[in-house]
């Protein structure tokens, strides 16, 4: 046996910024780390921030670094998670949404791998989220009338872009939600 197939590394590798606390500890790997990193990765979406900032010239080449994690989460504690998203979002995201999305992307920051969701919560919170917002924009007369469980029949959505007008008929364009896909084997 050679060497190197003999040999197992010691040192933490990863992206900061990205790294599972609980592996830095550890060092080793499980499948609630990457629930950590995805969790950074939502909120690298809703604040359009990197995972890691800098934060002020210290010297001429020198940067003080600040993990996007433990500020969002800090910010999710106190409660001004909305003052750090990005300023693009911001009233356009309905108060559900901002909720459910911000609650599943925190939860997958917990600093123990054993208090994170797995990907299918995480997924099917992102979903609710989804469901939430595309609520909120509905026009006021057809929530109401979906809120009353009144709506029935065909609902026609037309989209003007640049290859023209496209009709979308709810009853022969039936939507598939994330968790529907199903792929049976790994990449």
């Amino acid at each position: 046996m050679v060497l190197s197939q003999t040999h197992i590394s010691t040192i933490v590798k990863g992206t900061f910024g990205y790294l599972d606390p609980e592996y830095y500890r550890r060092k080793k790997l499980t499948e609630k780390s990457d629930v950590y990193s995805f969790g950074v990765v939502l909120f690298e979406t809703l604040c359009a921030r990197p995972a890691v900032m800098p934060m002020g010239e210290i010297e001429e080449e020198e940067y003080e670094k600040v993990n996007l994690a433990e500020w969002a989460s800090n910010c999710y504690q106190m409660g001004t998670l909305d003052q750090i998203i990005d300023p693009y979002l911001k009233g356009k995201i309905a108060p559900e949404c901002f909720k459910t999305f911000t609650s599943i992307a925190r939860k997958c920051l917990a600093d123990r791998g054993s208090e994170r969701p797995s990907m299918g919560d995480v997924l099917c919170n992102l979903e609710l989220a989804m469901q939430q917002q595309d609520a909120a924009d509905l026009p006021e007369d057809m929530a109401q009338k979906v809120a009353n469980g009144r709506m029935n029949g065909d609902v026609t959505i037309s989209i003007n872009n640049e290859q023209g007008i496209h009709f979308y008929n709810s009853d022969k364009t039936p939507g598939v939600e994330f968790s529907e896909i199903m792929v049976p084997m790994g990449r």
